[in-house]
C-alpha cells in the first residue's frame, strides 16, 4: 500500500501561486493524486443512493478502506440524493469517511446541497480537515467545469460563515481538472445570490481528451507533439461509418453478428443443459417408480417447445416502459443484482444466474457489460468475505458465488481460452486410447492378477481379497507404477507448461476476478501466508475453471467424443495433481497420490508466481465512465428476455425490496411500486421472448450530434469541426480505395489521399449521392477550418493530413486483427453450436423415454414390459427372438426404421464401441445391427459373416441405459465388446428418433 500523504506536503492555493497569507486560499488546496491516500480527518465519497460502494472514486473508497466500511455502510439505510452520512476511514489514512450522493445530470441544487451537508457533517463532528473528490462527474455525467464552480462556490460560501475548518482539499484525477479547480478559486465567484451558470451535458473524459489537444492551434510544437483523440468525441462521429461499405466496415458487421451468435447459443446451452440436469435427477425417480402421474405430466411440460406467447401474457406498453427503466437501472448500478444474490435461495440461483450472465450482461463482448458484471462480482466477492468466518471455508462451498463462478467461467471468452490453449494437450492423451496410467496400487494389483488369468498364468503371488497396503508393498505392483508415475508427471507438466506459457491469452475477467480474491484476501487476513493466499486464487483458476475442463473435455465442447476408459482416467489424475499444486496438498483420502508429490514441490514456487502474476491486470474503473456515458448516448440498448425471466426478476426485487432499497426516495423503490405486484409465471410452452428497449427515466438523454457539444465552455466550434471533418474524410477514402489524380505517379495512390482537397473534391463530383454530400460538405468544412487560423494550406495542412494517414493505417492493421479473431470465432461458434446438438439430443431422448412411459402408463400391466429383458442378458430362447423379428417386420412395413448395420471399426470411430476383446484377424468379419421395435426399445445383435445366428442377441429398455447413466455406469458388457453408454444413447437417439 502506499504510504499517506499528510496535509503538510500539499500546499494551499495561496501558497502555490505565491498569494498573499489569509483569507479563503490559505484554507484550500488543490491536490492532484489519489483521495485514499490522504490523512485527513475525513475524504468525502461520492456515493450512490444505497451507499453500497460502486465504481469510480466509491469503488477506489471501499477497496482501500477494506470490507469493514461495507459492513458499516449496510447499517446506514441509503442516502438521499444531496444528503451525506458519516462513517469510520478503518484502513484508510483518514479517520472518516463522509458518503454524499450526488445528482445524475446536471442539478446545481442538489449538488450543492451534497457539499454543504458533507461540510455540516464535519463541523458537528469537530472535524479541522476534509478532502473533496469531483462529486457527480464521473458516471452521474454532471460536467465537469460546472461542477467545479458549484464545489468552489458553495464550500467559499459556507466557510465565509462557518469558520471551524482549517484546510479543505479538493482532490482531481489529472493536470487538466486541477486547472479547472484553481481558475475559480482564484477569481472573484459570483454574488451568493446569483444562479451558477452551467454548461450542457460533456462526459469529463471527453473534454478533457479533446480540449487539451485543441486548445491552442497556434502552437506547433505542441499540436505536433500530440495527436487528436480518436475515443471520445471522435468515436462518436465514427459511428455514422454505416454509410461505408468496404472490407474493414464488412468485417466488422461479420465480427458483430457472430459475437452475437455466440452470445446467443451460449444461453440456449446454458438452459438446455439446466434442463438436462433437472431431467436427470427427476426421470432416475420415474426409473424408481417414485413418481406419481401429475409429476410426470409436469415434468413432461419440461420438454415441450415453446410457442409465441400469447398476448395475454405480455406486458402493455406502460409496463414495458417501465420494465426497460427497471432493467437499464439495473444493468447500469450492479450493486442491485449483488445485493440480490446474496439474498436468493440455491433454489432460486440458477434461474437469478440465468438472467444476469446471459440476458442482462448476456453480450459477452461488449466492455461495459462485462466492466458492470465484474463490478457485480466485486460486491459479491466482498460479502462473501465479509461473512465468511473460517479461512478454510472461503470459496469453497456450495454457495451463490461459487455458482457464480462457475456460470462466469462458461461464457463465450472463457471458452475460447480453453479451446485455444488447454485442448490441444487434451487431444494428445485422448489419442491414445491403450495408454494406462492408473497409479492406484489396489486397481494395478487387480489389473496384474487379471491379465496373468487372461494368459492361463498362476497367480499364486495374486490372491484375492488384499488391502490397499498388501498390494502397495507388492514389488509387481510397484514395479508396474513407478513408470506410469514417471508418464503421469510429464504430462501434468506439459499442460503446466501451456497454462503458464499463455498466462496473457487467460480472459481479462479470469484474471480481474483472480485479482479481487488476492486484494480482498490479503485485507481481511493480512497475516495470511503467501501460499495460502495463491491457495485461494488457485481454487478459482484451477478448480473452477481450468480442471472441471480437463476431467469433462467433452462437456466443455473441447473434444468431439467422450474419450476411453485410459485416457479419462489420466486426464482425471492430471486434474487431481494441478489442484494439488495450486492448494495445499492432503492424501488423506488417496494415499497414493502422495508419489506425486515431487511434482507439487518442484513447482510449488513456479505455481505461486503464475497465480500472482495473473493477477497483474488494471482496473477498467477509468473506462467506466465514458462507457456509461457512451451508453446513454446510443438510442437501441436492448435486452432479448422471456416472459419469465422478466417477471421472476421482478418478484425476487419485490420480495427483497425492504433490503435492496430501504431510503423511501430510491430509484429502484421508485420502480417497484410503480409496476406493483409481478404476474404469475407463465406456462414453460408460452414462455416467449420479447425485445426490451432500454433507458434511464431519471437521466436527460445526451444528444450524440457533435454540434451540441459545441456549447461547452472547454470546447469550441472549430474543436467539434476539425474532429467531424477527419472523420468524415477517413469514410470517404475509405469509400474511394482508388483515389488517383494525373499529377501523382501510378504507383503513388498515397499521395493523393494526402491532396485533401482533392479527396473532397473526388468525391463532391461522383456518381454516389452520399458520397457527394459528404464532399461539398467537407470541402466547405476545409476552408471554413483554413479561415480559422486551425489548419494551413501551405503545409498541406500537415497535421490533418498525418492524423488521417495514421488513422488510415490503424484501420488497414485493424481489419487484420479483425479477421484474425473472426477465423478463431468462427470455430468456437461451431463447436458451440455441436455441443447444442448433443444437448437436444439428450433432451430427445427423455422425450422418447416419457412417451414410452405414457404408453406404458396405457397399458393393461400384464401386458407391459411383455418383450422386455433387462439390460446384460442375452437372449438364448428363440422365441421371444422369433417374436421380435415378427414385430421388427410388422413395424419395418410402418414408419419405424429397418434394421441398420454397422461394421466394428465404424463404432470404434463413433465412440460407441470403447473396448473390443475380438481378435484382429477376426475383426474385418464382424458386424453389427440394431432395430428399434417400438418406442424406447431396442434390439442389439453381434453377428459373424457366415453364420445365420447372431453370435449375441440383447434387448435393450431405454430407460435400462438411462438408470446405468444415472448410476455413472458407463460400459455396457456384450462379453466380446464394451460399448459406451453414453455414446450408445445418442447413436440410438440420432438413429432411431421419429
Amino acid at each position: 500500500m502506499h504510504s499517506p500523504v499528510p496535509l503538510s506536503a500539499i500546499p494551499t492555493v495561496a501558497t502555490r501561486l505565491g498569494r498573499p497569507a489569509g483569507g479563503f486560499l490559505s484554507k484550500v488546496s488543490v491536490y492532484h493524486g489519489d483521495i485514499t491516500r490522504l490523512k485527513v480527518d475525513a475524504i468525502v465519497n461520492a456515493a450512490d443512493e444505497a451507499v453500497l460502494g460502486g465504481w469510480g472514486v466509491d469503488g477506489a473508497i471501499h477497496r482501500a478502506a477494506g470490507p469493514e466500511l461495507l459492513a458499516e455502510c449496510r447499517l446506514l439505510g441509503g442516502c438521499a440524493t444531496g444528503q451525506a452520512k458519516l462513517t469510520k476511514g478503518y484502513e484508510l489514512p483518514a479517520s472518516y469517511v463522509i458518503h454524499a450522493v450526488g445528482p445524475v445530470g446536471e442539478k446545481p441544487v442538489l449538488l450543492a446541497s451534497a457539499y454543504t451537508a458533507s461540510l455540516e457533517l464535519a463541523r458537528k463532528h469537530g472535524l479541522k480537515s476534509i478532502a473533496f473528490p469531483c462529486i457527480s462527474t464521473g458516471a452521474f455525467g454532471y460536467p465537469p467545469e460546472a461542477a467545479c464552480r458549484v464545489a468552489v462556490d458553495t464550500v467559499k460560501k459556507w466557510m465565509e460563515s462557518e469558520n471551524v475548518l482549517e484546510r479543505v482539499v479538493f482532490c482531481v484525477y489529472n493536470q487538466k481538472s486541477q486547472s479547472i479547480y484553481d481558475e475559480p478559486a482564484t477569481t472573484n465567484t459570483r454574488a451568493s445570490g446569483d444562479t451558477p451558470v452551467t454548461t450542457p451535458a460533456v462526459p469529463g473524459s471527453a473534454v478533457r481528451s479533446v480540449h487539451s489537444n485543441l486548445s491552442n492551434h497556434s502552437s506547433e510544437a505542441d499540436r505536433s507533439s500530440r495527436r487528436y483523440s480518436v475515443t471520445a468525441l471522435y468515436s462518436i462521429v465514427a459511428e455514422r461509418d454505416e454509410e461505408v461499405s468496404d472490407e474493414l466496415s464488412e468485417a466488422q458487421r461479420k465480427l458483430r453478428e457472430l459475437k452475437g451468435h455466440i452470445s446467443a447459443q451460449s444461453k440456449k446451452n446454458f438452459l438446455l443443459e439446466r434442463d438436462v440436469r433437472y431431467l436427470d435427477s427427476r426421470i432416475a425417480l420415474l426409473i424408481q417408480n417414485r413418481m406419481a402421474a401429475d409429476e410426470v405430466k409436469e415434468l413432461s411440460s419440461h420438454l415441450e417447445d415453446v410457442n409465441q406467447g400469447s398476448n395475454d401474457y405480455y406486458p402493455d406498453s406502460e409496463h414495458t416502459q417501465l420494465y426497460g427503466n427497471l432493467f437499464f437501472l439495473l444493468q447500469s448500478e450492479p450493486r442491485h443484482i449483488a445485493t440480490l444474490t446474496r439474498l436468493v435461495t440455491l433454489s432460486e440461483i440458477d434461474t437469478l444466474l440465468q438472467t444476469v450472465m446471459f440476458t442482462l450482461y448476456g453480450n459477452q463482448y461488449e466492455s461495459r457489460e462485462e466492466h458492470l458484471l465484474l463490478t457485480m462480482f466485486q460486491l459479491v466477492l466482498a460479502a462473501q468475505f465479509e461473512t465468511t468466518h473460517e479461512f478454510s471455508n472461503l470459496l469453497r462451498q456450495n454457495t451463490p458465488v461459487s455458482r457464480m463462478m462457475n456460470t462466469y467461467t462458461s461464457r463465450g471468452p472463457g471458452q475460447v481460452y480453453l479451446k485455444n490453449v488447454v485442448s490441444s494437450e487434451i487431444a494428445r492423451v485422448i489419442e491414445n486410447k491403450t495408454l494406462n496410467l492408473e497409479i492406484n496400487p489396489l486397481k494395478v494389483y487387480e489389473e496384474l492378477r487379471q491379465e496373468r488369468m487372461d494368459r492361463g498364468l498362476p497367480t499364486d503371488e495374486f490372491p484375492l481379497g488384499v488391502s490397499t497396503e498388501e498390494a502397495t508393498c507388492n514389488a509387481l505392483v510397484r514395479a508396474a507404477v513407478q513408470p506410469r508415475l514417471d508418464e503421469l508427471t510429464r504430462i501434468a507438466n506439459r499442460f503446466l507448461d501451456t497454462i503458464i506459457a499463455h498466462r496473457d491469452d487467460t480472459p481479462y475477467g479470469i484474471r480481474w476476478i483472480c485479482k479481487q480474491i488476492r486484494s480482498l484476501t490479503k485485507r481481511r487476513y493480512p497475516d495470511a501466508p503467501e501460499s495460502a493466499v495463491c491457495s485461494l486464487i488457485g481454487g478459482f483458476f484451477f478448480l473452477r475453471y481450468i480442471n472441471p475442463a480437463i476431467v469433462t473435455p467433452q462437456a466443455h465442447m473441447l473434444i468431439e467424443s467422450a474419450p476411453t476408459v485410459h485416457p479419462r482416467r489420466v486426464l482425471t489424475l492430471v486434474a487431481k495433481l494441478l489442484q494439488n499444486l495450486a492448494n495445499k496438498p492432503t492424501y488423506s483420502k488417496e494415499k497414493y497420490m502422495e508419489d506425486l508429490s515431487p511434482f507439487v514441490e518442484d513447482n510449488r514456487g513456479r505455481i505461486n508466481r503464475f497465480l500472482n502474476e495473473l493477477c497483474e491486470v488494471g482496473d477498467f474503473y477509468d473506462n467506466m465512465e465514458m462507457d456509461q456515458y457512451v451508453a446513454l448516448t446510443k438510442h437501441n440498448i436492448s435486452l432479448n428476455i422471456s416472459l419469465n425471466e422478466l417477471y421472476n426478476t421482478h418478484a425476487l426485487l419485490r420480495q427483497h425490496l425492504h433490503v435492496l432499497a430501504p431510503a423511501p426516495d430510491s430509484h429502484l423503490r421508485a420502480l417497484l411500486d410503480e409496476l406493483g405486484d409481478a404476474p404469475a409465471l407463465v406456462p414453460r410452452n408460452l414462455n416467449a421472448t420479447m425485445e426490451l428497449s432500454l433507458f434511464s427515466k431519471w437521466e436527460t438523454p445526451i444528444l450524440s450530434d457533435l454540434s451540441t457539444l459545441a456549447a461547452d465552455n472547454a470546447l469550441t466550434q472549430h474543436d467539434i469541426m476539425y474532429v467531424e471533418t477527419k472523420s468524415i474524410l477517413v469514410q470517404i477514402i475509405r469509400s474511394m480505395p482508388h483515389l488517383k489524380y494525373n499529377r501523382y505517379k501510378p504507383e503513388s495512390n498515397a499521395a493523393a489521399k494526402m491532396d485533401l482537397l482533392f479527396v473532397a473534391e473526388q468525391a463532391a463530383t461522383s456518381k454516389d449521392s452520399t458520397l457527394v454530400r459528404k464532399g461539398i460538405k467537407v470541402r466547405e468544412m476545409l476552408v471554413e477550418l483554413e479561415n480559422s487560423g486551425a489548419i494551413d494550406r501551405n503545409d498541406g495542412y500537415r497535421y490533418l493530413t498525418e492524423e488521417i494517414l495514421h488513422e488510415l493505417a490503424h484501420l488497414g492493421s485493424l481489419r487484420d486483427m479483425i479477421e484474425d479473431e473472426i477465423d478463431g470465432l468462427t470455430d468456437v461458434y461451431q463447436t458451440i453450436c455441436d455441443y447444442n446438438g448433443y444437448l437436444s439430443s439428450q433432451i430427445e431422448t427423455y422425450k422418447a423415454y416419457l412417451s414410452n412411459v405414457r404408453m406404458q402408463s396405457a397399458t393393461p400391466k400384464h401386458q407391459r414390459k411383455k418383450n422386455a429383458v433387462p439390460v446384460g442378458v442375452t437372449v438364448l430362447d428363440p422365441k421371444p427372438l422369433q417374436s421380435r423379428r415378427q414385430h421388427l417386420r410388422k413395424d419395418g412395413d410402418g414408419d419405424r426404421p429397418a434394421a441398420l448395420e454397422y461394421r466394428l471399426d465404424a463404432l470404434e470411430r463413433m465412440g460407441v464401441v470403447c473396448k473390443s476383446n475380438i481378435p484382429e484377424n477376426r475383426q474385418d468379419k464382424v458386424y453389427f445391427s440394431f432395430a428399434s421395435p417400438s418406442t424406447a426399445s431396442y434390439v442389439i445383435r453381434l453377428f459373424y459373416k457366415g453364420r445365420e445366428k447372431p453370435v449375441v442377441n440383447m434387448d435393450l429398455l431405454l430407460e435400462d441405459l438411462l438408470e446405468r447413466k444415472h448410476n455413472k455406469i458407463e460400459i455396457l458388457d456384450l462379453e466380446y465388446v464394451h460399448l459406451s453408454v453414453a455414446k450408445l444413447l445418442e447413436f440410438l437417439e440420432r438413429k432411431f428418433s421419429r
